[in-house]
């Protein structure tokens, strides 16, 4: 069964954009931008939300044709431009570099996509991601920790009356002090109801 997975940069303190919708913090070299081509051309499927997925497809269908595009620049551009795309939106009318557009994201539908063979699939777009934590759809955390402190900003994780276990899945140091941090969800079967008496979560070893 393939998974979804969330691949997100975040900085120290939680946040992906800064209070201004700034990225400028982002710590892209080419070491990092490789890393990002080889985990995503094993995927079969990027899933975006309408404003992740028109930033994409305003730059990269001809990224590699721009003057001065580094190797893993160019290499991506090919990927986006032949990897599926579902993009979930109410709005949008129409959408090129094969993509489809979804107008819900509905919890039974995409667990029969997931069902379906090939490798995983990259959700992007923060609204979109918190859409499916909401549904409990997504199987597995990918967290690019830059190292700054942003102090405002907009945080990756909205507030939610429920929790989430996770297991951790390695973790990788990057040169330019970027850290990745992978984490799966726990199976249910692994994890204990409540407890009655301090009503915490126990997990089991």
């Amino acid at each position: 069964m393939r998974k979804i997975v969330l691949a997100m940069s975040v900085s120290v303190d939680g946040f992906f954009e800064g209070p201004g919708r700034e990225l400028d913090w982002h710590l892209v070299d080419d070491e990092l931008h490789q890393h990002f081509n080889d985990e995503l051309r094993s995927m079969s499927a990027f899933l975006d939300g309408r404003v992740s997925y028109e930033l994409m497809a305003g730059y990269w269908p001809t990224a590699d044709a721009a003057p001065g595009a580094s190797g893993p620049m160019a290499e991506f551009a090919g990927i986006w431009r032949e990897m599926p795309k579902l993009v979930f939106s109410r709005t949008l009318e129409r959408a090129e570099w094969n993509t489809t557009i979804r107008r819900e994201v509905v919890p039974e539908e995409i667990e029969a996509l997931k069902r379906q063979p090939g490798g995983d699939m990259s959700l992007g777009g923060a609204d979109l991601a918190a859409t499916f934590m909401r549904h409990d759809l997504i199987d597995a955390y990918h967290l690019y920790v830059h190292p700054v402190l942003l102090g405002r900003g907009r945080p990756l994780f909205p507030d939610s009356a429920s929790r989430t276990a996770l297991v951790p899945a390695g973790s990788r140091t990057f040169g330019n002090g970027v850290v990745l941090l992978r984490y799966t969800r726990r199976p249910p079967a692994d994890v204990v109801r409540n407890s009655p008496a301090s009503g915490e979560l126990i997990a089991r070893d």
